[in-house]
């Protein structure tokens, strides 16, 4: 046998002692951990998600654009982005007619918006305007309406949008439907004056409720 064989024999037979084992681990260790990190480094990190976007593609993906009057449809091409219910008041104020006498005119609304489950999303007032809790609003102007079927409530509005603030959901918007009415027709005539004074009464506010449809323009 060589001298390089014998010595070859030996160091395979020769038992690791303790700090062998350490140094062995550590190298493992350190191996192990830096593998997953130039991984890691390799992959950029995806890009935050816009939710405004995302809720509002979800929205245009499961709505279908409600049965009205061809008065108050939306232009071929614009899709629905939102339904929301209004529940609230339209206020009117007393004023004079054209014959010089008294009339009530319409001020404000003032209504929440909720969503499916009754949730508060948003809030309705003068504008007509309608503002969204991620920040967001539209302003618009109405252009179309029909007579409600109950005619102790409130015409059926086609409302072209005219401004937007904010990022969110209604900052795309294009168009706004108000159907399915209830109530929010002003008081009679004569409620301008009160029984026994003559004197006029200010303002009346008339609970209301109505469904609203917002619309985008479509991808194509």
């Amino acid at each position: 046998m060589t001298r390089s064989s014998v010595a070859a024999t030996s160091c395979r037979g020769r038992p690791m002692t303790r700090l062998s084992i350490r140094r062995a681990t550590r190298l493992a260790t350190l191996l192990a951990c830096a593998c997953p990190a130039v991984a890691q480094a390799q992959v950029p990190a995806p890009e935050p998600p816009d939710k405004a976007k995302d809720l509002a593609f979800a929205h245009a993906q499961v709505l279908d654009a409600p049965e009205v009057p061809d008065a108050i449809k939306v232009q071929p091409g614009e899709e629905v982005l939102l339904r929301a219910r209004a529940s609230g008041v339209q206020i009117y104020v007393c004023g004079t007619g054209t014959d010089g006498k008294p009339e009530w005119t319409l001020k404000a609304p003032d209504a929440e918006l909720l969503d499916e489950q009754g949730a508060v999303i948003g809030h309705h007032s003068a504008g007509p305007s309608w503002q969204h809790r991620d920040g967001s609003a539209v302003t618009g102007k109405a252009t179309a309406h029909v007579d409600a079927p109950d005619r102790d409530s409130i015409p059926w509005l086609l409302i072209a949008a005219t401004s937007h603030s904010g990022k969110g959901v209604l900052a795309s918007v294009t168009s706004v439907q108000r159907i399915n009415t209830h109530g929010g027709q002003p008081p009679a005539p004569s409620g301008c004056t009160s029984s026994g004074t003559g004197r006029r009464v200010r303002e009346a506010r008339v609970p209301y409720r109505a469904d609203y449809y917002f619309y985008v323009a479509g991808a194509n």
